[in-house]
């Protein structure tokens, strides 16, 4: 797939989870250390569907749908490199 292909991501999908749901957390490296796609992907389903319980019928279907098709490892790389770059920043490199 062409990493150009919406806003400079993979998809509309893995740009939109970015900017919405990811993008605006500050990681420290406890959690930077631990991080994984698995546990983006786990975070991502969480804020998306922790306020129902249960099957909430057509609505999930599409939301899930739609969270099928982010690049978590796309996003994952974008935040290893950007605590990185923060990193080298902080210590004057």
């Amino acid at each position: 797939m062409n990493k150009n292909e919406y806003n400079g991501w993979a998809n509309y999908p893995t740009w939109r989870v970015n900017l919405e749901i990811l993008g605006d957390i500050q990681w420290v490296e406890s959690e930077i250390e631990i991080l994984s796609v698995e546990m983006l992907e786990e975070y991502v389903e969480n804020i998306v569907f922790e306020q129902y319980s249960g099957h909430f019928g057509l609505m999930e279907d599409y939301a899930r749908a739609f969270l099928a098709n982010v690049d978590y490892r796309e996003i994952y790389e974008s935040i290893m490199e950007n605590y990185q770059h923060d990193k080298m920043t902080e210590n004057g490199e």
